[in-house]
């Protein structure tokens, strides 16, 4: 008989023509011949299909998991509960329950389940006053119009960082690629900078751009709004006041800049 090949197991169809040769009065050594298989693997499949009925594999074959569902089902808690919990602490927390297991095989658990590792994302700090006052103003206003909020000049600044990324990213590489340039985030000793701007919109487009060059303090905004908020009113058929949420608004000289603002575009 030729060298076979090796394999992990015979195929559910090989097994079949195996069973279905035995049928047909045909020997063990006769079918290994055909088929290119060990005689002790045909004795094999054919003591399984006389004992269970089938050739497929049985239920139970294999290692046994060392997590069970109730295990399982608790470390999907535990994560649930505190989701900056890491691989490793919760291998650390099993191990001292009595069950050893790696941090790869946590993960797989976890993923079975639906609970990925992912980067999180940014959102600004708010504390309960914050939230406090967002939820007043969804309240106040999730009833008006859309001929309402197409009358509103929304504003707010941003950040642009001048050199590099200002967050985390994520690159797939091959091992011994962590230092090609493609692979990297380049850095410099002095930082980068940044640069802060102000700029507006409305429904029907943006209005004007303007550059803040320190911390904004309350003149800054007022030179700011009457620089811009004007034109931007006058380019855009915009009639209400504009909306904003800087903390520099509760400031009553920035109040009367609006309110002058306000007037000019009228």
């Amino acid at each position: 008989m030729e060298k076979r090949n090796k394999c992990k197991e015979l195929s559910v169809d090989l097994r079949e023509t195996i069973v279905e040769k035995h049928g047909q009065s045909q020997g063990y050594k006769s079918i290994s011949k055909d088929l290119n298989v060990p005689v002790s693997t045909v004795r094999n499949i054919i003591k399984r299909f006389t004992a269970h009925g089938t050739v497929a594999n049985l239920p139970g074959r294999g290692r046994k998991s060392k997590i069970n569902e109730k295990l399982q089902q608790r470390i999907v808690r535990m994560v649930d509960k505190e989701p900056r919990l890491t691989s490793k602490q919760i291998q650390a927390d099993l191990q001292t329950q009595g069950t050893t297991v790696s941090a790869r095989t946590v993960c797989h658990h976890l993923n079975e389940k639906g609970r990925y590792g992912r980067r999180p994302r940014r959102t600004p700090l708010l504390t309960q006053r914050h939230k406090k006052a967002r939820l007043e103003f969804a309240k106040t206003y999730v009833t008006k119009p859309q001929s309402f909020w197409e009358n509103v000049l929304w504003t707010d600044k941003t950040k642009v960082e001048l050199f590099g990324i200002g967050h985390h990213g994520t690159v797939y590489r091959k091992r011994n690629e962590a230092f090609k340039e493609k692979k990297t985030v380049p850095t410099v000793k002095h930082g980068g900078g940044s640069k802060m701007f102000w700029g507006c919109f409305a429904a029907s487009g943006t209005g004007c751009l303007d550059c803040v060059n320190d911390i904004m303090k309350s003149d800054d905004y007022q030179r700011i709004l009457g620089h811009n908020i004007v034109a931007s009113i006058m380019g855009l058929p915009t009639e209400q006041r504009p909306e904003t949420h800087f903390k520099k608004h509760s400031e009553m000289v920035t109040n009367k800049a609006l309110e002058s603002s306000e007037m000019a575009s009228n």
